[in-house]
């Protein structure tokens, strides 16, 4: 068998996998808001296409999209966090099979090159090209700059793939794509305009008189083979050390949080829960990220001119307090269906569970709580706007998310982060997950259209308020609906351990 009839045997494999997945049918939905989403971007997409396109043959500059360049490449690796996996989720099958193991992880590499979210982007370039093309650049440059652009589409996808290997392998590799992205775009929000245009115009000068588009093409399809090489290599180290169990153990001292003792059977499932955060690589790649996104959007509502709408101050004020939820809570109970038998020897085990996972949630809303103080000393924010958003995190907002208890049958799990899948396994994590996000803040600027603000924040307070304190009238509504499912849980939980 030559290579690319295995690319081709792999890819059907992935595609029978997927279709084989017990949620199979329930992702379907997801897909549809997927597709529906994906729509309504390539339209917004090819508007913003060709208005840069109008923009630079009206000033005869047909490279102008090389100087928004960097601004799409990192929506562009931010967005695959969400959508792409790496090889080595999908080449664990096939590390007991006879064929190449470096041959399958090619076989991966070069399938991201063909994935389609690669060409998505082509919404914005072809619109861009043509428009240039009939400003009057010759066809072949016009062909030429469509290749460089997707060209670096296709490099940023190595660069992600390398990059999201490093930090699921340890959380300080994030390290690497913030200076990166720092060093790119940092100079455009920190220095004085005339440096900028004196920046801006010496890399012009530069590329005009010492260099041309093809020898740009050259150099990245040079940085495309470095990266390849380096993914090609490191995916197959990694993939044998998580798959084989290798780890570096050193003795190390352990607490047992014996403060919580006083709680009796809840402050159990707190230190499981606070122990899981702590231990488990996924759970603290999320917590670890979530608070590196949360300080970033603080930091830059307070000290630049950026984020200074309505919307997007009362979106990041209240994504500092939905995250957590957000990313752990979409998939509860999922974590716990490694040992759900267990769970299910004593009444009421699972309640006491959930809502040792409710206080948990709400207590580390303590750490956004005191980074998003951060924007109020500065102004930006208002003590009754974090408060508001406090509580309908622990209120409308977790009684929302903690329903999904009810439905969710798919165990997750727990340290294979690398080869693990990070998926939505029904469309309902989906679909809640979004709604939690945005609903709230729609429902603000809805009462601020009749009222003001401060009375749409006490609204928010008030609601807030009546769900949190009713939390044990709630629980054990989900409880006793979760009890009612729980021998089709259990069928869930056993095909996908």
């Amino acid at each position: 068998m030559n290579k690319i009839q295995l690319f081709f045997l792999l890819r059907k494999n992935t595609k029978l996998s997927e279709k084989r997945h017990p949620m199979f049918e329930a992702n379907q939905y997801g897909k549809f808001f997927g597709y529906l989403f994906v729509g309504i971007m390539a339209i917004e997409f090819i508007a913003l296409g060709t208005f840069f396109g109008w923009l630079a043959a009206k000033e005869d500059t047909a490279e102008m999209i090389f100087y928004v360049m960097p601004f799409l490449l990192i929506m562009d690796f931010g967005g695959r966090f969400a959508t792409q996996q790496t090889p080595l989720m999908l080449v664990k099958p096939y590390l007991l099979t006879p064929i190449s193991k470096y041959s399958a992880i090619e076989c991966f590499l070069i399938s991201q090159i063909f994935d389609g979210g690669n060409f998505i982007w082509m919404t914005v370039f072809l619109p861009y090209v043509f428009v240039v093309w009939c400003g009057g650049i010759t066809g072949w440059a016009a062909l030429g700059m469509l290749f460089m652009l997707h060209l670096m589409i296709v490099v940023n996808s190595q660069w992600y793939l390398l990059v999201r290997t490093l930090t699921n392998h340890h959380f300080l590799w994030w390290t690497l794509p913030i200076v990166f992205y720092g060093l790119l775009i940092g100079p455009f929000f920190f220095l004085p305009d005339d440096i900028i245009d004196q920046y801006t115009g010496f890399i012009a000068d530069f590329v005009e008189h010492h260099g041309s588009l093809w020898l740009l093409f050259a150099l990245f399809a040079g940085l495309f083979c470095i990266l390849f090489c380096i993914n090609r290599r490191l995916q197959m180290t990694l993939v044998y050390d998580e798959v084989s169990k290798k780890e570096n153990t050193k003795m190390k001292h352990v607490s047992e949080f014996n403060d919580l003792n006083r709680f009796g059977q809840i402050g159990e499932y707190l230190k499981l829960e606070i122990k899981s955060t702590m231990r488990n690589k996924a759970i603290r790649a999320r917590f670890i990220s979530g608070l590196c996104f949360i300080t970033f959007f603080s930091v830059a509502i307070a000290f630049l001119d950026i984020y200074q709408s309505n919307f997007a101050r009362n979106f990041l004020c209240l994504y500092a307090f939905i995250y957590f939820g957000a990313t752990n809570l979409t998939k509860v109970m999922c974590p716990e269906g490694n040992y759900i038998d267990l769970l299910m020897v004593h009444k009421e085990n699972i309640l006491t569970l959930l809502r040792a996972k409710y206080y948990y949630y709400s207590a580390i809303l303590l750490l956004p709580l005191l980074i998003q103080l951060v924007p109020v000393f500065m102004g930006q924010f208002s003590i009754l706007m974090i408060l508001a958003y406090l509580l309908t995190a622990t209120g409308p907002v977790y009684c929302m998310l903690f329903q999904l208890a009810v439905i969710n049958k798919d165990s997750l799990p727990l340290n294979e982060k690398i080869t693990g899948k990070n998926q939505m396994e029904n469309k309902w994590q989906g679909i809640l997950s979004m709604t939690a996000m945005f609903l709230p803040v729609v429902v603000v600027m809805v009462i601020e259209s009749f009222f003001d603000s401060t009375t749409a924040f006490w609204i928010m307070i008030i609601v807030g308020l009546a769900f949190t304190v009713t939390e044990p009238l709630w629980m054990r509504n989900i409880y006793q609906r979760m009890m009612r499912r729980r021998y089709q849980n259990l069928e869930g939980f056993h095909a996908t351990r």
